[in-house]
């Protein structure tokens, strides 16, 4: 696996790869990676022939008061996951390389709709630094396909739309959500709970069963379920961020009548904010 920093090196690479008629697979992460990120890495070497992966913290998605600062960098150990999942090129830029005319000018990607609400109502900014950022990888790599977690699900709708709206010929691929044998989703936050914090973690996928359970069961009324997972998830110790059931194409409120449905979950345990959801398709056979 070969490592570049610049954007001219990259296009050389995947130049070269092109023309020996490989197809692109592109997996964009901001590094500290885990088995979460091996397995989409693992899911573009099945789909292509050449994996780029990119590890670049992205300054624009992150708020004033977020952990753009103390996010951790472990490139060393992130080369060695890369090339045991099967990864054949590293880009790993600098904020300069990125942004070589500073951020404050930077053209900007703005997704509307899908972007409001939920994460996009407790970050303001955030999913058009994610937009922006992925526009710039998209044209740096031009990947035949991208392959994305389902653990960031209104990121994923995002991404989805921007590939759409901007008619990029990139296939994009959701990966499942990658879980510890607790149920914990897999994220590079999980790093910074404390021992006690990690052993109460898992209560957000819990809650978000429970509540999938409960619908299969044929409960309807929304409001009453979210009340009382709320009240469990705010009694083990969490600061509930949000708690919603939504249409899981558009991310609407869902209602009685929907079928596809996302239960999704953000809360605070301590400093560090984690992210959950569950998708529950109730016209797939049992």
């Amino acid at each position: 696996m070969n490592t570049v920093k610049t954007v001219l090196e990259l296009r050389a690479a995947v130049a070269r790869a092109r023309s020996e008629g490989k197809r692109i697979g592109f997996v964009p992460t901001m590094g500290n990676l885990h088995s979460g990120h091996a397995a989409l890495v693992t899911k573009a070497a099945q789909r292509a022939d050449f994996v780029v992966a990119s590890i670049f913290v992205n300054p624009l998605q992150f708020g004033a008061n977020e952990d753009l600062d103390k996010y951790p960098r472990t490139l060393a150990a992130d080369q060695e996951k890369l090339l045991e999942a099967g990864c054949n090129l590293l880009f790993a830029p600098s904020v300069e390389e990125m942004y070589p005319g500073g951020m404050s000018g930077q053209t900007r990607v703005s997704v509307p709709q899908l972007s409001e609400g939920l994460c996009g109502a407790s970050r303001p900014g955030h999913f058009e630094g994610v937009a922006t950022v992925v526009s710039k990888l998209f044209n740096m790599v031009q990947p035949d396909l991208a392959v994305f977690g389902q653990k960031d699900f209104q990121q994923l709708a995002v991404i989805r739309q921007l590939v759409h709206d901007l008619n990029m010929p990139i296939q994009i691929i959701g990966e499942p959500t990658v879980r510890a044998n607790d149920g914990l989703a897999l994220s590079s936050r999980n790093g910074f709970l404390s021992e006690e914090q990690r052993a109460k973690a898992p209560t957000l996928y819990r809650s978000l069963k429970q509540i999938a359970d409960a619908i299969e069961q044929g409960e309807r009324d929304y409001p009453k379920l979210l009340a009382e997972q709320n009240r469990q998830i705010e009694s083990a110790g969490f600061r509930g961020d949000y708690l919603e059931i939504r249409h899981a194409l558009t991310l609407r409120p869902a209602t009685p009548e929907d079928r596809d449905l996302v239960i999704l979950v953000a809360a605070f345990l301590g400093t560090t904010r984690l992210i959950d959801n569950l998708h529950l398709n109730l016209d797939s056979p049992a």
